[in-house]
This record gives C-alpha cells, structure tokens and sequence, in this order.
C-alpha cells in the first residue's frame, strides 16, 4: 500500500509574558516567506510530540521557556499556508522575561491585543481573534466547517 500523501503538521505557541501588566503577547516578524508577523511556532520533528514542538520553536525564535497552559485549536484551512496545506495546533503559553529574536524569525515584537501589527502571516488575525475570545471567555477557537 502507497505511504498516503497529508498535510505538514506544525505547533504554535500564543506566549503571554506574565510578569508584564497586561500579560501581553510575543510575535514574531518573519524572515522568510511568507513575511509579515507571525505566532512564534513551527514544524513537528518525526518522532516528536507536538507539545514538544511548540516548546522547542518558542525557544528557538524567541529564547523563551514556555509553560503550555491550554490548547486554542487547531487550523486546518488548506489555504491558510501559500507554501502548501499545513495544519497547525496553536496552545496558549505564559513566560517570563525578554524575548531576543533568533532562528527565523528577523525581529520580535511585544503586543497587547489592541495595538497588534500588520501584516499578520497565514491565518494569524483569525487565530487571535479567537485568543482574544479565549481571554474573554476562557473558551477555545470555535468548530469551524469549511
């Protein structure tokens, strides 16, 4: 039987800096294709757990350690990548400290949900809307059928 052809599989994690008044949120400005400013998070290893993924990329391009604190959802929107359909799990993290911009990402930026920049990369303004929602209601990214 042929190995079946599937999305790549990525990890996010929303990093809240909880030592900072009102627990703003860390994103990254993209080095690479597509640019623009982005969750911090990146592609699972074979062989690794997708929690660990998103740990692993938040210290890689932004030198902090998380702690995961609760799952967002999950995106799968075949166009939500212009590099090809990638499905990406999106957890909420909290860390302390000062983020340095490292691996991919070209700088990194401190936000409160009011003052977000743009351009935002692949589907990113709808995943924090939904973190917004999150941070309101405690509820997760709603079920959404394409």
């Amino acid at each position: 039987m042929p190995k079946p052809v599937t999305p790549l599989l990525a990890a996010d994690a929303l990093i809240e800096l909880i030592d900072q008044p009102e627990r703003p949120i860390v994103l990254i400005e993209r080095k690479n294709i597509p640019y623009g400013w982005a969750i911090p998070g990146g592609f699972v290893d074979v062989g690794e757990a997708v929690e660990v993924t998103a740990v692993r990329e938040a210290r890689e391009e932004v030198c902090l350690e998380v702690t995961l604190t609760a799952l967002l959802g999950v995106y799968s929107d075949p166009g939500r990548d212009s590099r090809g359909h990638t499905v990406t799990v999106i957890y909420t993290a909290q860390a302390t400290g000062m983020p340095q911009a490292a691996d991919d990402a070209k700088s990194v930026g401190i936000f409160t949900l009011d003052d977000l920049p743009a351009p935002l990369a692949f589907d990113h303004a709808q995943v924090l809307e939904d973190y917004r929602r999150y941070r309101e209601t405690g509820e997760g990214a709603p079920l959404r059928h394409l």
